[in-house]
């Protein structure tokens, strides 16, 4: 017996393949949902990971900021140390500089020079006194500047001549003033008790 299909099977062709590209599709569709979501996870975990990186990098650098500081804290207060110990130890050698001083005038200024009075502000000393003639002066201003163990940077501020005071014949002779700078004790090569150094009992002038 024959049998005869009067069914159209070419609609049902059609449909049997639309049907299966509609379940292509929906797996290809799923496939991408499920790669997108692969991915997004990847790329969270390393952002994640970066972010972790990123913040102990920043904790660090916060770290070292706050060691520099401190550290710059430190030296600024050994700095503040060092000047009060400096300060400390100026103010000890102070106290010996008017024997230096009146040692080294006696030793600095020449025959023919009288220092009728020197006064002293801080490291400054003005000195005032009588020559016998200019060149008297400037020997006193190369013994200064260059032999003086305390004595240094000799300035002449005023020389003019002058009547002797209380002198009968009206003797001329050459007045000045000078300003010159007395080291501190830390400042000297020699120490006290070489060769150089001050002795007491020391006078200042030198008659003309």
């Amino acid at each position: 017996m024959i049998r005869i299909n009067l069914l159209p099977h070419r609609e049902a062709k059609r449909k049997q393949k639309q049907a299966a590209f509609v379940a292509l599709m929906a797996l290809g569709g799923l496939a991408g949902v499920a790669i997108v979501l692969l991915v997004g996870a990847w790329n969270a975990s390393r952002i994640a990971v970066q972010d972790e990186r990123n913040l102990v990098l920043k904790t660090a650098g916060a770290e070292l900021d706050k060691k520099i500081a401190d550290i710059k804290t430190l030296k600024e207060e050994i700095e503040a140390l060092k000047a009060r110990q400096q300060a400390v130890e100026d103010l000890q050698g102070d106290r010996n500089q008017p024997v230096y001083l009146l040692d080294e005038l006696v030793r600095q200024t020449p025959e023919g020079v009288y220092l009728k009075s020197f006064r002293q502000t801080g490291q400054l000393v003005t000195l005032n006194g009588y020559a016998q003639s200019q060149e008297r002066v400037a020997e006193l201003l190369r013994n200064v500047s260059g032999s003086s163990t305390w004595l240094e940077r000799p300035n002449l501020t005023e020389v003019k001549v002058a009547t002797l005071e209380k002198s009968k014949s009206g003797r001329k002779v050459v007045e000045f003033q000078m300003d010159v700078q007395i080291k501190r004790p830390r400042e000297q090569e020699e120490l006290p008790g070489k060769p150089g150094a001050p002795a007491a009992g020391a006078t200042v002038a030198k008659a003309p």
